[in-house]
Formats: C-alpha cells, sequence, structure tokens
C-alpha cells in the first residue's frame, strides 16, 4: 500500500525481487522524512547474493540512522562505512516541499528519473547524472543537481537490474506502488536483483 511522510508531501512505493537462484537481494531502498522534505535512496551492493546484501544493508543502516538533505555527507559517510565490504552504488535524492525541488546525486548505477505529473507529457524532466565510482571503494567528485517539481511529478530511482530505458514510455497512472511493480514487472533482468522506488510529489501539506 502507498506509504506517506513529510506532512503528506510525497507518497511512495518500493518493489525488489532477487536474482534467479538467489534467496536475499543485494539492492534496498530508504524513504525517510528529514526537516523540511524527504530523502530517498536506492542502494545497490556490488554483485548480488549475501555479500552484496551485507552492503547494501550497512548502506541503508547509515541513511536511515541519521537522515539529511546533505547529499554529500550522506554518500561520504556510507563511503567510510562500506570501506570493508564489496561497496554499493547509491542515488540519493531530496525531495523539498518548501522550494518545490528535487536535489539529487548518485555514484554507481542506480538510475534516476523525474517524469511530469502531466498525462500529456512524452518525455521525462530530467535523469539523474551518475558519477563514477564506487562508495566504500573510490568517490568522484560530487555535485548535486537540482530539479524543480510540480505537484504529481513522479520521482523513480531503479537498480541496474531494471533495463535503463524503463522511463521511455511509462504510464504514470495509479499509485507509486503500482508503479514500482509495474517497472519491476515489464524492465527486470533476470540475471540480476533489481529494485525500484517511486515517489510522487503532492506539494506542501499545511
Amino acid at each position: 500500500m502507498p506509504e506517506r511522510s513529510a506532512r503528506q508531501s510525497v507518497e511512495w512505493g518500493v518493489a525488489t525481487r532477487c536474482r534467479r537462484g538467489e534467496v536475499t537481494s543485494g539492492d534496498r531502498a530508504v524513504v525517510a522524512p528529514v526537516p523540511e522534505g524527504t530523502l530517498v535512496a536506492g542502494i545497490d551492493g556490488l554483485g548480488h547474493g549475501i555479500d552484496a546484501a551485507h552492503a547494501a544493508r550497512r548502506a541503508a543502516a547509515v541513511v536511515s540512522e541519521r537522515p539529511t538533505s546533505d547529499l554529500v555527507a550522506l554518500v561520504q559517510r556510507c563511503h567510510l562505512a562500506l570501506r570493508d565490504t564489496r561497496g554499493a552504488a547509491i542515488s540519493l535524492a531530496f525531495v523539498s516541499c518548501l522550494e518545490n525541488t528535487i536535489t539529487w546525486l548518485g555514484v554507481g548505477n542506480v538510475e534516476g528519473r523525474v517524469l511530469s505529473g502531466d498525462p500529456a507529457a512524452t518525455r521525462p524532466k530530467g535523469s539523474l547524472a551518475l558519477g563514477r565510482g564506487l562508495p566504500g571503494h573510490e568517490l568522484p567528485t560530487m555535485a548535486p543537481a537540482i530539479l524543480e517539481v510540480r505537484p504529481g511529478d513522479l520521482l523513480v530511482l531503479a537498480s541496474d537490474g531494471i533495463a535503463a530505458a524503463f522511463a521511455d514510455s511509462l504510464d504514470t497512472s495509479g499509485s507509486p506502488q503500482s508503479i514500482s511493480e509495474r517497472i519491476l514487472a515489464e524492465h527486470w533482468k533476470q540475471s540480476d536483483d533489481a529494485l525500484v522506488v517511486a515517489v510522487r510529489y503532492l506539494g506542501a501539506r499545511s
């Protein structure tokens, strides 16, 4: 069922699946309220199986324990915590209900898209620029990007177990949970773990 956060400023859904033959996933999502907005994380532990799951859980714990809108600092904290693990790709987004913006940052291969809530729109409003590197092993120079959003717009983060073209003709109707499940069903690469987190911006609520 849809979840809500930050004075009802967003609703979200998460869908995940293990690589065929595995019993645990190396992909994790975190959605956490922070002052004036919501923090969203998509995390993909390197590879698959138990070691990938361990790395993803470690990064998710760092994000969950001290969520912040300072995305660079958060990636750096994850980097330090992951040094004795395989490492994990991490994409972060802060949805501001005061500024009507999404600030986002990615290191590794967790894709990000923002899609318009206007059903007539035919292309994503924005695609997350991913920095080369892997938290836990090597970080690039990081500079978050900022994108203006309107109520109804949709943020999607997807691990590389999802085909990168998932947003090219995405139907954004329905709840974020149903959208996440639809992307997973239609674009999952069965040779890898997969994660989709979809977040719809509702606007500031009093």
